[in-house]
């Protein structure tokens, strides 16, 4: 019961620091970076794809709710939960380096447990896999939704897409909207993912420690 509670908590508060970067970034910093899925990946990895989902959801449908500019915004909840799936998958994919709420069982043979350095550059290379992952997942899907929103001007206000100065500049009138919007995250989403898996990969690590502690104590 503790451990269930302990992750409701831990996606709630998630997703309120997942806005609390993007308003820190974006309307007083003024950098082009949203930072929005660092907790996301965090809960997904303490918790798994459910909590995460929650977390993912949470950010959107409370980040909709202070900046409502058109129903349109409700459909960047699928970034979010694509943002946990993906996580979830690379944790299938490769449980002895990222994953952490399953134990790894340890062969006779296997000698990687010798070598801290040979573990955690397989972790460092694994968390830059996931981070390209998570860029092109985000700049695809990202790309999808925008060009969907523009094709119905009524669902948003101009400035819900931040790839519009970027798309102005960079392609002329006839290039496909789809591409514009893909194309012009690339560059924002290798920066913000790279920042986003490692600093939630940290976070995961001090609250799946946390959450041992809570289990351990009577």
């Amino acid at each position: 019961m503790r451990k269930y509670v302990f992750l409701f908590f831990f996606s709630i508060t998630g997703s309120l620091f997942n806005i609390g970067f993007t308003i820190v970034l974006t309307h007083y910093i003024g950098l082009p970076l949203f930072l929005d899925t660092i907790f996301t990946i965090a809960v997904t990895l303490t918790g798994g794809l459910a909590w995460g989902i929650l977390c993912g959801a949470f950010t959107n449908i409370i980040n909709s709710m202070i900046w409502f500019q058109g129903w349109g915004g409700w459909l960047f909840a699928f970034c979010s939960i694509a943002t946990a799936f993906v996580t979830w998958l690379f944790m299938r994919l490769f449980p002895r380096e990222i994953n952490l709420t399953t134990a790894v069982r340890k062969s006779h043979y296997d000698l990687y447990e010798n070598s801290n350095i040979s573990k955690w550059l397989d972790k460092m290379i694994v968390l830059i896999l996931l981070s390209f992952a998570l860029c092109i997942t985000m700049s695809v899907l990202g790309g999808f939704i925008a060009a969907l929103i523009l094709s119905l001007p009524s669902s948003h206000s101009p400035e819900a897409l931040v790839s519009k100065g970027f798309s102005d500049t960079m392609f002329n009138h006839g290039f496909p909207v789809f591409l514009q919007e893909t194309l012009t995250r690339i560059p924002i989403n290798i920066i913000d993912r790279l920042i986003s898996v490692f600093a939630g990969y940290c976070i995961a690590l001090g609250s799946t420690a946390l959450l041992k502690l809570i289990l351990h104590k009577k």
